[in-house]
């Protein structure tokens, strides 16, 4: 008999409040601040700051996503141009090694081929 997944549930110990700020134009920062099982700040964990862009590709955009190592929205905003421009690269390389893997896999010959049998069939595994 095969056993349910457990059911998806939330840590009443981790909870963040999240604040979005965008400047319409680049892309928008969250400001992720603790806060406590019952909606109060928690001063105890500290706020995160999380940057996101999205740039356009052949297969349509692609969201980039990264953390901003911030001590307010101010100093977030400032460091976001940098960031997000690593994150973009580090993204176009990872896809660039995605396409180079998918490139390189073997091609594998459809079985049944023979003298005039129409075997030429590839397929990728």
């Amino acid at each position: 008999m095969a056993t349910q997944p457990d059911e998806p549930s939330m840590d009443p110990a981790s909870l963040y409040r999240e604040d979005v700020y965008t400047d319409r134009r680049i892309g928008t920062i969250r400001r992720l601040t603790p806060v406590k099982g019952d909606g109060e700040s928690d001063a105890s964990r500290p706020v995160i700051y999380v940057g996101e862009t999205q740039v356009m590709s052949s297969v349509g955009t692609l969201p980039i996503v990264f953390e901003i190592d911030a001590t307010s929205l101010d100093d977030a905003a400032s460091k976001f141009g940098a960031l997000a421009k690593t994150a973009i690269e580090r993204t176009m390389r990872e896809l660039q090694e995605l396409r180079r893997q998918a490139a390189s896999s073997i091609v594998i010959p459809q079985s049944g081929g023979g003298m005039g049998g129409g075997g030429g069939k590839i397929q990728l595994p």
